[in-house]
């Protein structure tokens, strides 16, 4: 297509259906369980659909590009100076700072929620080191981040070209300004040759047995999400299908990411109050949007932490430049930022479960005394707390969880985080904290966060898992809940697979004691799904790898385990029928089987699995009122709800689920209103919600 312009969006009218549907990871939820591996990897590898391609050969090539913006002059042209191939690029002079250059804009013409790789060439007039980064707003907020950096785009007397490939760009629906641009240096940059194709479809194993299924009687599995981490068609598949029990916002929730100083030293400015610092979760606002359309609990991770909060949030006039404010001044701060937290939390998010909070984080040394006075930070010293350095020692723990009690949404349970929890001096601490504070009645549990080492051998894992049982032993014995909140274990650096059996072991035998304890352990939440994504990356932490496979460690917990998985299919008349599968899994070290037994209509016993039996609804029913999934005698957004919960969570709201509000069969008849896919699907809901906007005046 050299010549033309060929940009176009293939998705057209789909992207209000992707936002208004669920995943692919609902269908994936209810597949029949098992344990027969597939090797994806072919498909994981293969280029998806080429979404946009521009040769920059006519001035309507620069469509979609601009400058930054504000006091970004950078003049953008056709140019035969920038051509790699063709007659001509696209030329980015003038360029007045660093931070100038190029940018093409995603918002409003590629999709929110969908992955796409961005490949270019490109080069600087003289000997450039040129860096590929991504921006976005939300709410007024704006953020940055590095996407490619140390791009050697170089003259070079060669006239040579920096091949920029496959790099992921995605945003979240809310974002706005959303852009990927070029930034570094203050010569020219020079592109050519863009192509942005949409991510492959990578299928997971489906027939894997839900993890969060086989626990669901003991304790919610959850993990770690960022917005990041959304576009991603195969991660959001296994959170879906094995972790969707409980979400913690990875970064976004916590202080630095909340405080929000340009509008606190505008309420400073206008009122003189400067022990109000004001909030906003704008940069969490994806991750608690998706948990409230699929009805996912929320950990809030976290309030009172020495890292990752504003120094200017402890100083005299929100100045980091000034003295640290008064005890009591700190007091004051923290009451109103807690209050203010929670309060819009409540006020945003009404529906949303946020059933557990990490109140206070990591207070604690390995020897069990208060961290050193000062500002955390690399340059600095990153074990400082900026909270010892106002109140002198951390007697500031007790009065974040008299607050954190005092405004937490209801049924909101608080408990205190920290890695390192077996140490024999931090032990002692944190239980002697927690009995003073529990007689208070502030606080309810303990979170392990569980960053473990498993290294080359059982022998050198740390800890080793006597040594965490004690410690586990030692928090249950408090009286308290339990939760793993962070839960990863690392191999030996770049050691590839090499130690993929140990780490096995040492799963099986953490799995192990969380089910002897699990009378006393309410959530078992991993840091992240997929090793290559995970914050500990080079030491392959978790039980699927980058290629979103099962690794031995996942073999290893559901070793003999049985999960049942209601499949949905569809009978005479169009009514939809529930059964259930039924599954125990036997893996060996070099063999993997499975046993599964189904029932529609009967009940059936076996010795090798236990096999529930779900009612079978056959015949069809009349529609009583078309769209009416919950059968109130309206149809609303409620109806539309009730669909996605369903089909991402049957277990909980299909007709055999164990919430009280789970759909009915009637309601299944009523909810089929897209006649053109059988059964119930995300068309359904699609069909309720344009219903209710006034697109369409009727369903059928």
């Amino acid at each position: 297509m050299r010549g033309k312009n060929f940009k176009k969006l293939v998705a057209g009218v789909m992207g209000a259906a992707m936002t208004l549907s669920a995943p692919a990871s609902a269908v994936n939820a209810v597949a029949p369980a098992g344990l027969q591996l597939t090797n994806n990897k072919t498909a994981a590898s293969s280029e998806g659909k080429v979404v946009y391609e521009c040769g920059f050969e006519s001035e309507a090539d620069l469509e979609h590009w601009s400058n930054r913006g504000g006091d970004d002059k950078t003049v953008l042209s056709i140019s035969a100076d920038a051509a790699k191939s063709g007659d001509s690029g696209l030329a980015a002079t003038e360029r007045g700072d660093t931070w100038h250059g190029p940018a093409f804009r995603m918002d409003g013409f590629l999709e929110p929620d969908t992955q796409y790789y961005f490949s270019c060439s490109v080069r600087g007039q003289w000997y450039t080191n040129t860096t590929l980064s991504f921006q976005f707003s939300v709410d007024g907020d704006t953020s940055y981040s590095n996407l490619r950096q140390n791009i050697q785009a170089t003259s070079g007397g060669g006239n040579s070209w920096a091949e920029v490939k496959n790099v992921p760009i995605s945003y979240s629906e809310g974002m706005e300004g959303v852009y990927v641009y070029f930034e570094g240096g203050q010569e020219s940059i020079y592109i050519d040759d863009v192509k942005i194709t949409e991510a492959p479809r990578v299928e997971i194993e489906s027939d894997l047995p839900s993890l969060s299924e086989i626990y669901k009687d003991k304790f919610k599995i959850g993990t770690a999400l960022s917005p990041e981490d959304m576009s991603s068609q195969p991660f959001m598949d296994l959170l879906q299908k094995h972790f969707g029990e409980s979400i913690t916002v990875g970064n976004q929730m916590k202080p630095d990411y909340v405080l929000n100083k340009t509008k606190t030293l505008e309420y400073f400015e206008e009122t003189g109050d400067d022990v109000t610092p004001q909030i906003s979760f704008s940069q969490a606002k994806p991750v608690l949007n998706y948990a409230r359309k699929y009805g996912i609990p929320v950990r809030v991770h976290t309030l009172v932490w020495h890292s990752q909060t504003p120094e200017w949030f402890f100083k005299e006039d929100y100045d980091e430049k000034k003295d640290y404010v008064s005890p009591d001044k700190m007091k004051k701060r923290m009451e109103n930022y807690i209050k203010s937290y929670f309060t819009t939390l409540k006020e945003l998010y009404p529906d949303v479960n946020f059933y557990a909070c990490d109140v206070v984080n990591e207070a604690w040394t390995d020897d069990g005394k208060p961290r050193e006075a000062g500002h955390c930070g690399q340059s600095n010293n990153y074990a400082a707390s900026d909270w010892v350095a106002v109140f002198g020692d951390n007697s500031f723990i007790d009065y974040a969880f008299e607050y954190a009690r005092k405004y937490a949404p209801e049924g909101c349970k608080l408990y205190y985080n920290d890695y390192n929890e077996y140490m024999t001096g931090k032990l002692s601490a944190v239980c002697e904290m927690a009995e003073r504070i529990k007689e208070a009645g502030n606080i309810d549990g303990i979170g392990m966060q569980s960053h473990l080492d498993v290294r080359q051998s059982l022998d050198a894992a740390f800890p080793s898992l006597s040594m965490y049982e004690s410690a586990l032993k030692k928090y249950t014995s408090l009286g308290l809940d339990v939760q793993i909140t962070e839960l990863d274990a690392t191999v030996q650096e770049h050691s590839d697979d090499k130690y993929y059996d140990v780490q096995a072991k040492y799963y099986k035998g953490l799995f192990d004691l969380y089910e002897k304890y699990s009378d006393k352990i309410s959530a078992v939440v991993f840091w992240g799904i997929t090793d290559h994504k995970s914050w500990r990356a080079s030491q392959n932490p978790l039980i699927f790898d980058k290629e979103y496979m099962a690794k031995p460690a996942f073999k290893s917990i559901v070793d003999g385990k049985t999960a049942s998985d209601p499949v949905r299919t569809t009978i005479a008349g169009g009514s939809t029928a529930a059964t259930t599968t039924t599954t125990t899994v036997t893996t060996t070290s070099e063999t993997t089987t499975t046993t599964t037994s189904e029932t529609t209509t009967s009940t059936t016993t076996s010795t090798d699995t236990n096999t529930t039996t779900t009612t079978t609804v056959t015949g069809e029913l009349p529609v009583t009122l078309a769209g009416d999934a919950n059968v109130d005698g309206q149809v609303d957004m409620g109806d539309a709800v009730l669909i996605m919960q369903c089909l991402a969570n049957p277990n909980k709201y299909d007709v055999n689920g164990t919430d009280e509000h789970h759909i009915t069969v009637q309601g299944k008849v009523n909810a089929d209103v897209d006649k053109e896919s059988e059964g119930l699907t995300t068309n359904d809901a699609l069909c309720i919600q344009e219903y209710l906007l006034g697109k369409i005046k009727s369903f059928f």
